[in-house]
């Protein structure tokens, strides 16, 4: 192992831009491109485990479930493969929180009035109330880890994400999103 700690096996941002540094002497590389996309997949994890041990632990959330959370209560009754989607899991994963969710009596199926084959969810309205408690101390938490930004970098860096999204639906021929409740 390069120094770090060789306990846990975790590094600094710092001692992580070495060693990759280190690798990839001599290859002809984007590094710019590698950095940005590398940064926000470490800064993704870093929130979401942050999250987790924080706000979410009290309430015995994970990301994944806090998303699904938010995901239904934002758009009252939806589909679960829009679900899925929105949440940015597969059917098969959003299927086992969906049944964690419901075996705490935060979420409800029932079959699509128009389809029985395909399945609504909704929250239960202990999950409402869950969501109307939690949101405001979760985005205060937001706010806490972009504090190192300007309000300026805040919005410029959101633009920038935004059209890293939009670019690759585009890419992947993604059309815009169907109303969730169709």
């Amino acid at each position: 192992m390069r120094k770090g700690d060789a306990v846990t096996g975790q590094y600094t941002l710092g001692q992580t831009e070495q060693a990759v540094e280190a690798r990839l002497s001599g290859l002809s590389i984007d590094r710019s491109a590698m950095a940005a996309i590398g940064n926000l997949y470490r800064a993704a994890g870093v929130v979401r485990n942050h999250f987790e041990r924080t706000v979410l632990a009290e309430h015995g959330l994970t990301w994944t479930a806090w998303v699904v959370l938010w995901v239904v209560w934002v758009w009252d009754d939806i589909e679960t493969r829009h679900a899925a989607s929105e949440a940015g899991i597969s059917k098969s994963t959003l299927t086992g929180v969906v049944t964690t969710l419901e075996g705490r009596s935060l979420v409800k199926r029932r079959p699509h009035p128009a389809d029985g084959r395909r399945v609504l969810l909704s929250l239960t309205p202990r999950a409402n109330r869950l969501m109307e408690q939690l949101f405001p101390v979760f985005n205060t938490r937001e706010a806490d880890a972009v504090s190192a930004l300007s309000r300026g970098e805040v919005e410029e860096f959101t633009t920038s994400l935004r059209k890293i999204i939009q670019h690759l639906e585009a890419a992947d021929g993604v059309a815009p999103a169907q109303d969730p409740h169709a």
